[in-house]
């Protein structure tokens, strides 16, 4: 991808408004759109601190692989209902990359509908090419997303690790990214041996109630070190939904403000000392509302964890 620079940016989002957006809309979703608007609740999700600094942010964030590769010239009205949910109950870190195709550019299209910038911009630098072509694809993310500075640049699955990461901590240096961190899936290993190397202020790392790998080393690592974690694929890609279908919740969930299956994977990530962030995708509105109200109320406790962990294993 080609760097932007923010007037090209300026001009491609100039032309994406809410009213050209929804007059290209089927009579129906436009209909559906202005009669269940988004709710606005009475509280916002609680916060949690970013270790190294105490910062508070919201205690779930917002994913965008695959959910967020659409056309950023004609951005479903479900998908602005979505990111209007986010923010009205109190969300702010958004994470996407360059992996994810068209999201970044939908995520700043987005914003620049609802006219938020008040956001936790997170994204990655994602290639193989040396030095020089993170710095321009970081530049382009920038352009993209619509952001001066990054709150957090992280480098994705360790992809030109050494390289990426020198450039990540000039740009820390300089003030032009607040927080740098890694993403991986697999190499668990390697992810302890860089949170324990004290540069890093974030993982992104995959956790959940039936893939806990992260509880042994990892988790408590990044407590003894100061950094924090976002969490993906916090409902295993849907399969632990398909493991409680037909199953009634229990009526423990009620302690916990859990309303569905849900609120409960997500409290259980949110009940760790490590006080991770899971970042769920949606693109639906409902879902959306679902994810968010997890962040309400108190998360698991350790035996209600065990409880769960039983539940999906036994």
């Amino acid at each position: 991808m080609n760097p932007l620079s923010q007037a090209s940016r300026r001009r491609f989002l100039g032309s994406v408004t809410t009213a050209s957006i929804l007059a290209g809309l089927p009579r129906g979703l436009v209909a559906a759109q202005d009669s269940e608007p988004a709710p606005v609740p009475t509280r916002s999700i609680r916060r949690v601190r970013i270790p190294r600094t105490g910062e508070l942010v919201p205690c779930i964030g917002l994913g965008t692989s695959r959910t967020f590769d659409v056309d950023p010239d004609a951005l479903p009205a479900a998908l602005i209902d979505v990111m209007q949910r986010f923010v009205n109950w109190g969300g702010s870190v958004i994470d996407s990359s360059p992996m994810y195709k068209r999201s970044e550019a939908v995520v700043g299209a987005l914003l620049d509908t609802l006219k938020r910038r008040d956001m936790f911009y997170a994204t990655k630098v994602w290639t193989k090419d040396g030095k020089q072509a993170g710095i321009e694809q970081m530049a382009t993310s920038e352009a993209l997303m619509g952001t001066p500075r990054f709150d957090l640049l992280q480098v994705h699955n360790l992809v030109g690790l050494d390289v990426h990461m020198e450039t990540l901590r000039e740009w820390k240096a300089a003030g032009r990214v607040r927080y740098i961190g890694i993403t991986e899936m697999r190499d668990m290993q390697k992810v302890e041996e860089l949170v324990a190397g004290g540069v890093i202020d974030f993982i992104q790392i995959p956790y959940s109630v039936t893939d806990r790998t992260v509880e042994a080393r990892v988790l408590p690592a990044c407590i003894e070190h100061q950094v924090a974690v976002l969490v993906m694929r916090p409902f295993q890609a849907g399969q632990l939904f398909d493991a409680v279908k037909g199953q009634a919740l229990p009526g423990w969930a009620a302690d916990f403000e859990a309303a569905s299956w849900g609120q409960l994977f997500l409290k259980f990530i949110l009940g760790h000392a490590s006080m991770p962030i899971p970042i769920p995708a949606t693109s639906k509105p409902h879902h959306m509302d679902d994810n968010m109200a997890a962040g309400m109320g108190p998360a698991l406790d350790a035996s209600a964890r065990e409880k769960l962990i039983a539940i999906l294993e036994g």
